[in-house]
């Protein structure tokens, strides 16, 4: 069963989408999960409708939405700040949480690319997380700008570029706008993949705030609930490394899986690999109904 829903967010009103499973009972809570979409995507593209009746048929209740200037949501089109994404994250926790059929102190983040970063910060941060999900994930925004960038030449024609819309902004006291491929590279084959609506340009201070986001400063603190991290051995997208260093960065319960058979954006395709280990997980931490 599916409900279109809205709730609010900093003086905002964010649009989204509730799953809940079949046979739930009347009066009954179940666990949930929140989906967060990707870097100026939406809540209707691969890594938010995809994941969302999956983790419904396992039992969970399930919130996807559009985050602030994204999708069908409130908010100046295009500003996508890590920290304000990071503030939607939390308000939708804490409406789902008063929602009747939802176990409130069994609530997940789960997030894929941007979205993941920000479950991860999010589950760093608040403490009423009670688990987080990231697939493709980052930690460091310039350690990952500076891989997206390769080579002394693209890292100067990146800083240059960054540099030069702070000049204009200081000069004309209005922001610059930056293609969505000059932020972040995708490789041709994949640009498919991105969801229709996705925002192609984003105001500098976009850059700016992924620059400075740093998501390895807080994933020690999701301990000693549990993380997942999921990510591409080949990622074409985002280094694989970004995992591996919230990994050694994480305390325990981690579990790192770098899978072979899947590019960046894991949910475009049905992967049996990635829904049985994500399912066995959830089982034995965050099962859908309680023991």
């Amino acid at each position: 069963m599916e409900e279109r829903v809205t709730f609010p967010s900093a003086g905002l009103q964010l649009t989204g989408v509730l799953h809940k499973p079949d046979n739930l009972k009347p009066g009954e809570k179940r666990a949930a999960v929140i989906v967060l979409h990707g870097f100026g995507g939406t809540m209707g593209g691969p890594g938010g409708k995809n994941p969302a009746p999956f983790f419904c048929e396992l039992g969970y209740v399930v919130l996807r939405f559009d985050f602030r200037g994204c999708g069908e949501s409130q908010g100046e089109r295009g500003r996508v700040i890590c920290l304000e994404e990071v503030e939607d994250a939390r308000n939708a926790l804490s409406w789902l949480a008063t929602r009747p059929e939802v176990d409130g102190g069994r609530i997940a983040l789960m997030g894929e690319s941007f979205g993941a970063a920000v479950a991860i910060y999010g589950g760093g941060v608040d403490p009423r997380v009670a688990a987080v999900i990231s697939s493709g994930g980052w930690g460091n925004g310039e350690k990952k700008f500076r891989r997206q960038h390769p080579g002394d030449a693209a890292w100067a024609r990146f800083t240059k570029m960054i540099a030069d819309g702070q000049a204009e902004r200081a000069r004309t006291g209005k922001t610059v706008m930056v293609p969505r491929y000059d932020i972040v590279p995708i490789p041709e084959k994949l640009r498919g993949l991105l969801p229709a609506g996705s925002i192609t340009e984003f105001p500098l201070e976009t850059v700016e705030s992924m620059m400075a986001f740093n998501a390895n400063d807080v994933v020690g603190k999701i301990a000693p609930r549990p993380l997942l991290l999921l990510h591409s051995a080949r990622d074409s997208v985002t280094p694989t490394e970004q995992s591996v260093d919230l990994f050694n960065c994480a305390g325990q319960p981690t579990d790192l899986h770098l899978m072979a058979d899947v590019d960046h954006f894991m949910f475009s395709h049905a992967s049996p690999l990635v829904a049985d280990l994500i399912g066995n997980w959830l089982d034995k931490h965050l099962p859908a109904q309680r023991p």
